[in-house]
C-alpha cells in the first residue's frame, strides 16, 4: 500500500481556516470536518491566532513573529556551537600561521560524520567546491609515501607498548629499510598522537587536612582466609591522548577481584572515597572485621578517607614509607592492566579509556581471566566456589 502524502498548508490557507472557525458557530471539529482539515492542526492555528491578537508578551506563549526569531536565533546558536566545537579541533592546524588548504580540505575530511560541510569551510576559509574538487584528486606520491609511512610507525609504536619515541622509532624504520629522518617521524607522530611521554606531568593535590600515619597492621600477610577480610587499594595513572586518567581501584585479597574502582582526571582524595564508596555499595565486610590497606599517599591520608573507614568500623593500615613490596598485590594487578591491555591500545579520549578499563576489570579481569594465585580460577569463580563451600559446611 503506497505510503500516505504528508499534507502541507500555506499561511494563506491556515489564516482563512482560522477565520472561518472563529466566526463560525461551529465547533473546531466540525469546522475541521467541513474544510478537510486535521483537527489537531486547527486547534493549533487558531490557539496561534488568539495568542498573536494578543501581542508581544514577556509572560505567556510566543508570537507567530516570536516564535519565527525563536527559531532563527536557535539556528544561529546551533550553527555558532558547531563552529565553536570544531575550531577546538581544529585549533592547532589554525595555529600554524597561514593555511594550507590542502590541510583544511584533511582536517574537514576527517570530521565530516561530526560537523557539517557547509561550516567547516565557513570556519576554515575555504570554498565547498574546492574541497569537493580536492576529494576527486589523486594523492600526490607525497601523501601516499606519508600514508605507508605512518602505518608503519603505529605498528612500531604499538610493539613498544606506547613507550617509543621519535628517535627509537626512526630507528626501527631505518631497519625495516625505510630512508626517512627523525623531524619527519616526529611531525608525522605529533599527527596521530602517539607520544611516548610516559611520565605524568606534576600536578599539584588539593590541600586538605590529613589524619595521622597508620601502622603496617598487614605487613605483608597477602594470604586471607575469607572474603571482604582485606582489601588492599592504590592510585596509578593512564595515557590518553586527552591527557592523564588516573584510576583507583580497592582489591580483595582473598579471591584478588577489584570489589571498586574509580576514575578521574585527578588524583584527589574523592578518587580514593568513589572507589571505597563503590566497592562499600554492593560488599559487607567480614563479621571479624574487614582491614583497609594502602601507601602513604596523601589521598589515602585524607581526613575524609580516614573518617569513611571509621565509620564503617574497617581499621586502616599503611605501607611503610617508600615500601612498595608492601602494597605488592596492588602493584602486581596494574602492571598485569598495563601489560595485558593499556599498553596494547591507545585512547584518544578519556571517556573510551574509562568504558574499555572498566569493561576490561569488570568483565574480563573478575568474571575470566585466570589466577595463578587462587588455583588459576577466575576471581568470580574462586568466591563462587568458597561460598558453595561453606553452604555445603553449614548444611552439613
Amino acid at each position: 500500500m503506497p505510503r500516505k502524502k504528508r499534507r502541507t498548508f500555506s499561511t494563506s490557507q491556515k489564516e482563512q481556516a482560522v477565520k472561518i472557525c472563529l466566526r463560525s458557530s461551529k465547533s473546531i471539529a466540525q469546522v475541521a470536518r467541513d474544510l478537510d482539515l486535521p483537527e489537531n492542526s486547527l486547534r493549533n492555528w487558531v490557539r496561534q491566532a488568539k495568542i498573536d491578537e494578543g501581542g508581544p508578551s514577556e509572560d505567556g506563549p510566543l508570537t507567530s513573529e516570536e516564535r519565527e526569531e525563536l527559531k532563527r536565533l536557535r539556528r544561529e546558536n546551533r550553527d555558532l556551537q558547531m563552529e565553536r566545537d570544531f575550531l577546538k579541533k581544529a585549533g592547532g592546524l589554525l595555529r600554524q600561521g597561514e593555511l594550507v588548504a590542502a590541510k583544511a580540505y584533511e582536517v574537514i575530511e576527517a570530521e565530516k560524520a561530526n560537523f557539517p560541510i557547509k561550516i567547516m569551510c565557513k570556519t576554515l576559509g575555504v570554498s565547498r567546491s574546492g574541497y569537493y574538487a580536492w576529494l576527486k584528486r589523486e594523492p600526490s606520491q607525497r601523501a601516499k609515501a606519508n600514508e605507508e609511512l605512518s602505518a608503519a610507525i603505529v605498528e612500531i609504536f604499538d610493539d613498544s607498548r606506547g613507550t617509543y619515541g621519535s628517535p627509537r622509532v626512526t630507528e626501527e624504520l631505518e631497519a625495516q629499510g625505510f630512508e626517512v629522518d627523525r623531524k619527519r617521524v616526529a611531525r608525522l607522530m605529533a599527527k596521530m598522537g602517539l607520544s611516548a611521554d610516559l611520565k605524568p606531568k606534576y600536578r599539584a593535590v588539593d590541600t586538605e587536612p590529613t589524619a595521622e600515619l597508620a601502622a603496617n597492621v598487614l605487613d605483608r600477610q597477602f594470604d586471607v582466609d575469607e572474603p571482604d577480610r582485606v582489601w588492599v587499594s592504590d592510585i596509578t595513572y593512564i595515557w590518553t591522548a586527552a591527557g592523564w586518567l588516573y584510576l583507583a581501584v580497592v582489591i580483595d585479597l582473598y579471591s584478588r577481584r577489584v570489589v571498586g574502582w574509580a576514575m578521574a582526571d585527578h588524583m584527589r582524595a574523592e578518587l580514593v572515597l568513589e572507589a571505597l564508596e563503590v566497592a562499600l555499595g554492593s560488599r559487607k565486610p567480614s563479621d571479624a572485621g574487614l582491614l583497609f590497606h594502602s601507601d602513604q599517599g596523601a589521598q589515602y591520608k585524607a581526613t575524609r578517607v580516614r573518617e569513611t573507614l571509621d565509620a564503617e568500623g574497617i581499621t586502616c593500615s599503611m605501607s611503610r614509607r617508600g615500601n612498595c613490596w608492601d602494597n605488592a598485590v596492588a602493584e602486581a594487578f596494574f602492571a598485569t592492566l598495563k601489560r595485558e591491555h593499556v599498553y596494547r591500545t591507545i585512547f584518544l579520549t578519556q571517556d573510551e579509556a574509562m568504558i574499555s578499563i572498566a569493561e576490561w576489570i569488570g568483565i574480563f579481569y573478575n568474571g575470566q581471566r585466570r589466577h595463578s594465585t587462587i588455583g588459576y580460577c577466575s576471581p568470580v569463580e574462586y568466591e563462587r566456589n568458597y561460598y558453595a563451600e561453606l553452604t555445603a559446611s553449614q548444611a552439613a
